[in-house]
């Protein structure tokens, strides 16, 4: 029987699928090193867009394209008939996996052959691989394939990811950038062959190992949508050791344009997350036993498939009458001894040395045993392949199905949403990825949103501090004279009702902005509100009891000590504990900590523990920023002022309920709503913009109208008099 995970790795989806003709892939022979950052300039990208629709239309659905190195055949040229001959290798893994799916499932190999095919024979001998084997060959000119493979992967990347440093061998190995340009160049070739036969829209996508890291980043580009997974057959190393990689940055944005990576364990996926979060700045979620990485509004799921031993071949082999015979001879070789067996490949990595320097140390510790244990080592087995047994083959395929029909559908659920989010591709090179937004997102226009302001008559505007009007990388968060400016100049025209909704507390946000007389603020996300400079503060009118804080403050405390460059905020109504400064993964492992430690003890109290950017918080119940929308509203509307404006802008998570509250006002009667986050990313709000500067540049857009009626006004009043 196969292991669970054996099928985890391949198995998404039975589909039906039925050639109508194979079709003969393009020959691409690459006669040198294409550049890193560049499209061939051979034309073949033109070349396959012209013959695409053809491609698709000789395709069926739901196939699963297998990449990996080298196709699952043995190839070799018969003199005698003066061809070549091939035939499937059952040893090969990616074709082992093959077994993990439905009998009906189509499978087609794309991956390179293990003999060099002159050029007149490659026409000949794709038309046979694909025929015969639903094989697609790749054809690397030796020059790529030796800088590529040899180079790159074996003499650079293989060590890397076994924890050897270059500078710890003996010899060393410096970064070679020909290398990396002939393993991109490499990886488009095969990024190619999968163009040819691919249908996009319907097919699956696998690729194996470490050496086609940056396939899925020229896929993507071609097919914002395509469905892509990747497992990586070798260890994945260390934040430590894998920043020493020169092109790391690169590699780690190829594999984020995948849809589903697995690894062997979960050290690894965890190493590989870590890279994520300290290179990258990306941090990850948990949901329902599922690791996923947000990454430009795409969801890239993380899973940990440990490769299975293929239980049917097994038992295949074991009743053979050739392995029968040779355990016999066996028996009669190494009777009344104890047998130590080892298979391993020939590999600096495999400690083959040190087996043998261990069971001298045996023998040599317990001279009893001298003579009764023999040690076996086979070096580079080659597997027999005994006949089929239709039993085993009937028993093997009732506990796939089994297992097929219980496990089977990690790479289809990660691309599920596929269809229903608008793509679009930035970045250039290796730096390419996707954007994935809701299909009503869009930016937000100074010209739309002018022309509806110049429209209405009772407008309230809400702008979120940190990250919308000031950036959050600078250290002096005091508003800048520009802010300060636009600001007084929105809250001076008469028609418009200006707030600051802030998490910050009210003596900072009442120094900050106290040129701004007209100007509403409402600090600790809206326990405070003060309608303008005049006015004094008010409460949000919760009868709220602070004794909690007895509890919370120590726990705080205690992981403050713990966590090097955090610190605790104190405010009147909340406590906030802040890892920003802290080392990434140490903080975020802490927060999550403290988050679980502070609702266990406050379980009873009246407050809410959440997490946001970077902090951890706790809240009265009942004060949010969604609460502060309702009360502004509500109050305007009570004093005969209607709205018929409304625009929100904001940039993290606690700007969310604000955005949902404001969206909802669309159904009440208000014409014009904006609801507008900072930045493009999954949000309840329906726009967006870019950055701090674009949200200054829309304000002062909005200040040149309300400048033009304030002067309006005062002309019309000294003429009347």
């Amino acid at each position: 029987m196969l292991s669970r995970s054996s099928f985890n790795l391949l198995n998404l989806e039975d589909y039906s699928s039925v050639v109508d003709r194979p079709r003969i892939p393009r020959i691409m022979t690459v006669p040198g090193i294409l550049s890193e950052f560049e499209e061939d300039d051979n034309g073949r990208i033109a070349h396959q867009t012209d013959h695409l629709s053809d491609v698709i239309s000789s395709v069926s659905a739901g196939r699963r394209i297998v990449v990996s190195n080298q196709l699952p055949v043995k190839a070799r040229f018969d003199a005698r008939i003066n061809k070549w001959v091939f035939q499937y290798d059952p040893d090969a893994l990616v074709l082992q996996l093959k077994s993990g799916l439905g009998s009906d499932t189509e499978c087609v190999y794309v991956g390179s052959l293990p003999v060099d095919v002159p050029p007149s024979d490659q026409e000949e001998v794709a038309q046979t691989l694909l025929e015969k084997f639903r094989c697609v060959p790749t054809f690397l000119s030796l020059e790529i394939q030796n800088k590529f493979y040899h180079g790159f992967c074996k003499h650079y990347l293989w060590p890397l990811f076994h924890y050897m440093l270059p500078v710890t061998r003996t010899h060393g190995v410096r970064f070679d950038r020909v290398a990396w340009q002939a393993y991109v160049s490499a990886n488009k070739v095969f990024t190619d062959k999968v163009m040819e036969v691919i249908n996009p829209d319907e097919d699956y996508v696998w690729i194996h190992d470490y050496h086609l890291m940056v396939m899925p980043t020229f896929l993507r580009k071609r097919f914002h949508r395509i469905r892509v997974g990747f497992f990586l057959h070798s260890p994945f190393p260390s934040s430590e050791i894998y920043r020493t990689l020169p092109v790391r940055d690169e590699i780690l944005r190829a594999l984020l344009n995948c849809d589903l990576i697995g690894f062997h364990t979960f050290d690894y996926a965890r190493h590989f997350l870590s890279c994520c979060s300290r290179m990258l700045g990306l941090d990850y979620k948990s949901k329902r036993g599922y690791i996923g990485l947000e990454y430009y509004g795409r969801t890239v799921s993380i899973k940990i498939l440990p490769v299975g031993i293929h239980m049917g071949q097994i038992e295949s082999v074991k009743s053979s009458p050739e392995t029968a015979t040779k355990v016999e001879e066996l028996r009669r070789k190494y009777d009344g001894k104890v047998v130590v067996l080892g298979v391993d490949d020939m590999d600096m990595f495999k400690g083959i040395s040190l087996k043998f320097l261990a069971m001298g140390q045996l023998l040599e510790d317990y001279p009893g045993l001298r003579g009764s244990v023999v040690l076996v080592q086979i070096v580079n087995p080659a597997r027999s392949r005994g006949h089929d047994i239709q039993k085993v083959k009937t028993e093997t395929m009732k506990v796939a199905n089994e297992v097929n029909q219980r496990f089977d559908q990690d790479l289809e659920r990660a691309c599920k949403e596929h269809f229903h989010k608008r793509c679009w591709g930035i970045g250039l090179g290796l730096s390419f990825r996707v954007v994935a937004l809701g299909p009503n997102f869009r930016k937000l226009s100074i010209e739309h949103i002018v022309s509806s302001y110049n429209k209405t008559n009772s407008r309230l505007i809400l702008l979120d501090y940190d990250g919308t009007i000031m950036p959050r990388a600078l250290v002096d968060k005091t508003p800048s004279k520009e802010v300060i400016s636009v600001l007084n100049a929105l809250s001076n025209d008469p028609k418009n009702v200006v707030f600051i909704v802030s998490g910050r507390g009210k003596d900072s946000l009442g120094k900050w902005f106290n040129s701004c007389q007209k100007l509403g603020l409402s600090a600790e996300h809206g326990y405070f509100t003060r309608w303008n400079g005049d006015s004094e503060w008010e409460s949000c009118g919760l009868t709220v009891d602070v004794g909690w804080k007895k509890v919370a403050l120590p726990v705080m405390e205690h992981y403050t000590e713990a966590t090097d460059g955090s610190f605790i905020e104190q405010k009147e109504s909340a406590l906030v504990w802040h890892h920003q400064e802290a080392d990434p993964d140490f903080g975020t492992w802490q927060a999550k900590e403290l988050l679980d430690h502070l609702e266990s003890v406050l379980a009873n109290e009246p407050v809410v523990v959440k997490r946001g950017q970077q902090i951890v918080e706790v809240n009265p119940q009942g004060v949010g920023k969604g609460v502060v929308v309702d009360r502004l509203v509500t109050t305007m509307q009570n004093n005969g002022k209607p709205l018929d404006f409304i625009l929100c802008i904001g940039d993290d998570q606690s700007d969310e309920d604000m955005f949902e509250k404001v969206s909802s006002s669309v159904a009440n009667g208000i014409a014009e709503v904006f609801a507008c986050t900072v930045g493009q990313k999954p949000s309840m709000a329906k726009y967006y913009l870019d950055d701090t500067v674009d949200v200054i540049k829309m304000l002062h857009g909005l200040e040149a109208t309300s400048a033009h009626v304030s002067k309006s006004i005062g002309f019309h009043v000294e003429t009347r008099n």
